[in-house]
């Protein structure tokens, strides 16, 4: 039980991860303030879109293992 918990609870490094990715790859790529903003959350969205299905994935292949 220990270890679904530490699991879960490293799970929420994911959320500051990736909003810190999207901020630094928007930010690297515009100039004005707002349309950073704009593009660093569909960007963070996207990329936890993408994790999500991902991790569907990982759960589906490993279900009854």
């Amino acid at each position: 039980m220990d270890t679904l918990l530490a699991q879960i609870n490293m799970t929420w490094y994911l959320l500051p991860l990736a909003a810190i990715i999207s901020l630094v790859y928007n930010t690297s790529r515009y100039e004005d303030t707002r349309r950073i903003l704009r593009q660093a959350g569909k960007t963070f969205t996207m990329i936890l879109f993408f994790m999500a299905i991902i991790l569907g994935v990982l759960v589906a292949l490993s279900y009854n293992l």
